[in-house]
């Protein structure tokens, strides 16, 4: 529905967002919100996939912790990337224990049939990502697959990082992020069936 605000892809400004943090270790507020201004979108997507409708409330917690630390932050571009998530993830499971409930897995069984187009490959899966829909389906992947996808797709972390800030080793995210991004595959693709007919289901591959 909304066409504004493409998300940007993240790796591509790990360069500036470096330096725009070191520039906000100085005391540069305006490098500092260009920080924020790169690192926002991912944050809030992995945040929405973690804590749905309260993301917002939970990322200006999250901004705020990383403003009062920031300069203890020794790192790059990417290296802050996965220091705010990792800040981010914090709030959300303080945010999620207050209301002493799991991350949601939302179920949208009648929205997947508004899924427009068929999609049937990994990058198709990943090209949607983008989407509002696609984050709250997800949402509604096991915690594991939905934390690796989000924080290497949405959020824009490598392998090591997005390990780094989950506590695990890389290889069982690399795993848990594969299985998800197959698992969404596999149900986007089921969603361009359904729009041929409700015969076409019985193929569950």
């Amino acid at each position: 529905m909304g066409q504004g605000g493409e998300p940007h892809r993240g790796r591509t400004s790990d360069g500036e967002l470096g330096a725009a943090v070191a520039r906000a270790q100085e005391g540069d507020e305006a490098a500092f919100a260009v920080a924020y201004r790169i690192v926002q979108p991912g944050l809030l997507g992995y945040l929405r996939g973690l804590v749905g409708d309260e993301a917002e409330d939970v990322a200006s917690d999250a901004w705020l912790e990383i403003a009062r630390d920031l300069g203890r932050f020794r790192g790059d571009g990417a290296g802050f990337r996965g220091w705010s998530a990792t800040i981010a993830r914090h709030r959300a499971l303080d945010h999620l224990r207050r209301l002493k409930v799991r991350p949601r897995a939302s179920a949208l069984e009648q929205d997947m049939l508004e899924l427009p187009g068929p999609h049937s490959t990994h990058d198709q899966a990943l090209e949607s990502l983008s989407t509002e829909y696609a984050l709250e389906l997800v949402a509604s992947l096991p915690r594991d697959q939905a934390e690796a996808v989000l924080l290497r797709v949405v959020v824009g972390l490598d392998g090591p990082a997005a390990a780094r800030v989950l506590g695990k080793r890389p290889g069982a995210v690399r795993t848990a992020a594969h299985r998800g991004l197959k698992r969404l595959a596999s149900r986007l693709d089921a969603e361009s069936v359904t729009d041929d007919g409700p015969n076409a289901l019985g193929e569950s591959r």
